[in-house]
């Protein structure tokens, strides 16, 4: 056989077996053959969250270097914010750590102002009516005028001026008030003993 032969036949097999499918670019595996898999190309969406994490990463890092330039620009923000806290939880310590009068006491001038319980005699100095939801005021040394009314104290709250109008001097007493009630008393007094007072302690 020439190499004329062999080249014609050559030619021949290439001919029918570009014709076969796929058989110009893949053969096909015989059985229980391994295949190899080609790898994984990312689809769309997967590039449009990497791109979305490294947009936020991006943004955040924009608003730490923001807050660093603030900082460093005017420290006064950074000492206020840290007394503020200070501030806050001060607040929060002294409202947790409030105490109320147990009993709660009336008195005179000579009365000493705090706490009040069974041992310690002070009288009240925080006083609130559960009725008008008035803060009780005090006047030392005086009395109230008979003529006193539920509407004289109603228009006259909470100007001390105006309530002194009908307070008359009373050496050792204590003239009380709120918007709907009044009270003169000149010695130490159990608020208990008072029915017609709807006042109670608002903490100390």
């Amino acid at each position: 056989m020439t190499w004329t032969s062999s080249w014609t036949r050559w030619r021949c097999a290439s001919a029918v077996a570009a014709r076969r499918p796929g058989a110009a670019w893949r053969e096909r595996p015989e059985p229980g053959a391994r295949t190899r898999r080609s790898p994984a190309v990312p689809s769309v969406d997967d590039e449009d969250e990497d791109d979305d994490d490294d947009d936020d990463d991006e943004e955040e890092d924009d608003l730490n270097d923001l807050i660093k330039d603030i900082f460093q620009d005017d420290p006064t923000v950074l000492d206020l914010s840290k007394s503020s806290g200070r501030a806050v939880t001060n607040c929060a310590a002294h409202q947790a750590n409030g105490r109320k009068c147990s009993p709660v006491y009336l008195g005179g001038s000579s009365a000493p102002h705090g706490l009040g319980t069974n041992t310690s005699h002070r009288t009240c100095d925080q006083l609130r009516c559960t009725t008008c939801d008035f803060r009780v005021i005090a006047i030392d040394d005086c009395e109230w005028n008979k003529s006193c009314d539920y509407f004289f104290f109603r228009n006259s709250m909470p100007d001390v001026s105006k309530l002194k109008v009908k307070a008359l001097s009373k050496k050792g007493a204590r003239a009380y008030a709120c918007q709907c009630s009044w009270r003169s008393v000149h010695t130490l007094t159990d608020i208990r003993e008072e029915q017609h007072l709807r006042w109670v302690c608002g903490k100390h």
